[in-house]
C-alpha cells in the first residue's frame, strides 16, 4: 500500500502537471479526515507521509500548559488504513487540492502579464459574459460590460483582450479581460506600429466610445518621423487592422502638444477651433467654433467633445463665437464690478485691469511688479496702491477664515430644524453657540443676522425652546 501511494502521487502529478507535494498534502488531509471519525468529539489530527518510502503516521495535536503558548503537543496514534478511506471522500479531497494548486499556478503564470494583450478561443457565452480558453487549464472572463456593444462573437472564435485584473479566488474567474478599455486600443497600436516599440513614437493618451469611435494622442521623439502617418500605415493598413479588431471602431489620431490649449485644438478635430479660453483653477476650457461647425465639434450625442475631453483631461465647453463673446463680456463685467467694489477704484482703472487680463485679487497682489509697471496707463504710485489694497483684502479674508475655523458650533445647533451651515456660522460669530444660547434670544436679537426676518427668527427661537417645555 505504501508503494502504491508513491505510484499514485507520481501518476497524478505527471498527468495534472501539479507539484507532488500538493498530492501528498491531499492524501494526508484525506487520511486525517477519516481518522477523526474514530473519535466522538472534535479533535485535531495531523498526518505525515514520508515522501521517499510512502510510510505515514498520524498524530493527535493537543495544547500542553507546560510548553510555550501557541505550541502544540503531538501524540502518535493509530491511523486509519488508506484502504479503509472512502474512495469518494479521498477523490474529492485530492481533486479539490489539485484544483486549488492549478488555480494558484494560473495566477502565478499570469501575474506578470497583467497590463498586456491576452488571446484565446471563445469557450462559452453566459448572459453576454464571454469565457476565453487560454490553454493549460487557464480561462479568462470578458464581462458583458467589457465587450464591444453589438459585437458578434461565437464559440470557437479567436479573441483578444486587455488583461486588466489578475485575482486569486477560491472559485470563479481569476483572469479578467477587457475589449472596451482605452488601454486595449493603446496595446493594439503598440502591436501594429513598430515605431512605438522602438520608442520613436509615444502614445500619450486615448479615449474610446467602444465600437464607434476613438481618439489617440501621439508624439514623435524623432523629428524625421511623422507620428500620424506612421500610425496610419501604408494606405491606411495599420489603422485599418486595428479598426477591424475593434468591430469597425473609427480612430482619430491626434498630435499631442505640451501646450494644453493647442492639444485641445488638435483633439477637437475634425472641427476647426476659432478661439480658446483656459480656466486652470477649474480645469475648464471654453472652445469657440464657427456656427456651422458647432454640430461637428459636439458630435453625435456629444461624442466628439466627450472623447476630446477624456483625451486631454480638461472639461470642455463648446460654443459658437457669438456665445463665447457674450459669455466673455458677462464675465468681464462681473470682474469689473468686483474690482471696483473690492479695491474701491473708478471704472476706468478697473477697465484697464480687465483689459490686461487681471481677473482676481490674487493676480493683482502677487503678479511680478514689473509686469504691472509695464501697463501704459498706470504709473508706479497707482501700481503700488492697487497691489497694497489687494494684499490687505486677501490678508483680512484669510484672518476671517482662520477665526471662523476656530468657532465651534455645537452639533445640536447645527442640525436643528430650519438651520443651515451658513446661518449657524453667523450665529456663532454673534456668540450664539448652543441651542440654549439661541433659546434665550428675542426676535429682535436675531434680526441682526443677514437675511433674517421676524417669522424665521420666531420659528428658530421656538424650536430652540422646545426642550424647555418638555
Amino acid at each position: 500500500m505504501n508503494k502504491e501511494i508513491l505510484v499514485v502521487v507520481d501518476m497524478v502529478s505527471n498527468e495534472k502537471g501539479v507539484n507532488k507535494d500538493v498530492i501528498f498534502n491531499a492524501l494526508e488531509c484525506a487520511i486525517a479526515s477519516a481518522t477523526k471519525k474514530n473519535y466522538e468529539h472534535e479533535v485535531d489530527i495531523s498526518v505525515h507521509i514520508d515522501r521517499r518510502t510512502g510510510d505515514y503516521k498520524a498524530f493527535l495535536l493537543t495544547q500542553n500548559p507546560d510548553i510555550n503558548q501557541g505550541e502544540v503537543l503531538e501524540t502518535e496514534i493509530e491511523s486509519v488504513g488508506l484502504d479503509r478511506i472512502g474512495a469518494q471522500t479521498a477523490k474529492q479531497v485530492i481533486v479539490q487540492k489539485i484544483r486549488e494548486a492549478e488555480r494558484q499556478q494560473i495566477v502565478e503564470a499570469y501575474q506578470d502579464k497583467q497590463g498586456n494583450l491576452i488571446s484565446g478561443s471563445v469557450k462559452r457565452i453566459v448572459r453576454g459574459n464571454v469565457i476565453i480558453d487560454l490553454g493549460g487549464h487557464a480561462e479568462a472572463l470578458i464581462a458583458r460590460e467589457d465587450m464591444i456593444n453589438r459585437e458578434s462573437v461565437r464559440i470557437g472564435d479567436h479573441l483578444r483582450g486587455y488583461l486588466h485584473t489578475v485575482r486569486s479566488e477560491p472559485r470563479g474567474p481569476q483572469l479578467f479581460l477587457s475589449r472596451t478599455a482605452p488601454e486595449f486600443l493603446i496595446k493594439l497600436f503598440a502591436l501594429e506600429v513598430p515605431e512605438i516599440g522602438e520608442n520613436i513614437i509615444e502614445i500619450m493618451s486615448a479615449s474610446r466610445d467602444p465600437g464607434l469611435r476613438a481618439k489617440i494622442a501621439v508624439r514623435t521623439n524623432d523629428s524625421r518621423v511623422d507620428p500620424v502617418s506612421a500610425c496610419i500605415g501604408m494606405r491606411g493598413s495599420r489603422v485599418a487592422a486595428i479598426s477591424n479588431e475593434l468591430a469597425g471602431e473609427r480612430v482619430d489620431i491626434i498630435i499631442w502638444d505640451e501646450n494644453p490649449a493647442q492639444f485641445v485644438i488638435n483633439a477637437m478635430s475634425p472641427a476647426e477651433v476659432v478661439s480658446i479660453i483656459v480656466d486652470e483653477d477649474n480645469n475648464t476650457i471654453d472652445v469657440a467654433v464657427q456656427e456651422d461647425q458647432l454640430s461637428l465639434a459636439i458630435g453625435r450625442s456629444g461624442q466628439n467633445v466627450r472623447l476630446a475631453s477624456q483625451l486631454t483631461g480638461w472639461n470642455l465647453n463648446v460654443m459658437t463665437e457669438a456665445q463665447a463673446e457674450e459669455k466673455h463680456e458677462k464675465e468681464a463685467i462681473a470682474v469689473l464690478k468686483m474690482l471696483m467694489s473690492n479695491l474701491d477704484i473708478e471704472e476706468d482703472i478697473a477697465s484697464v485691469l480687465v483689459q490686461e487680463g487681471f481677473s482676481s485679487l490674487e493676480e493683482i497682489a502677487y503678479v511680478p511688479l514689473q509686469e504691472m509697471l509695464e501697463i501704459q496707463e498706470f504709473d508706479e504710485d497707482i501700481v503700488k496702491e492697487l497691489r497694497q489694497r489687494a494684499k490687505n483684502l486677501l490678508q483680512a479674508a484669510a484672518l476671517k477664515e482662520e477665526e471662523e475655523n476656530k468657532i465651534q458650533v455645537t452639533e445640536e445647533l447645527r442640525t436643528m430644524a430650519g438651520m443651515n451651515d451658513e446661518l449657524a456660522k453667523q450665529m456663532a460669530r454673534h456668540g450664539f453657540l448652543t441651542m440654549n444660547d439661541l433659546a434665550e434670544q428675542s426676535v429682535d436679537d436675531l434680526l441682526i443676522l443677514d437675511g433674517m426676518d421676524e417669522k424665521q427668527a420666531g420659528e428658530l427661537i421656538m424650536t430652540a425652546r422646545a426642550s424647555w417645555f418638555q
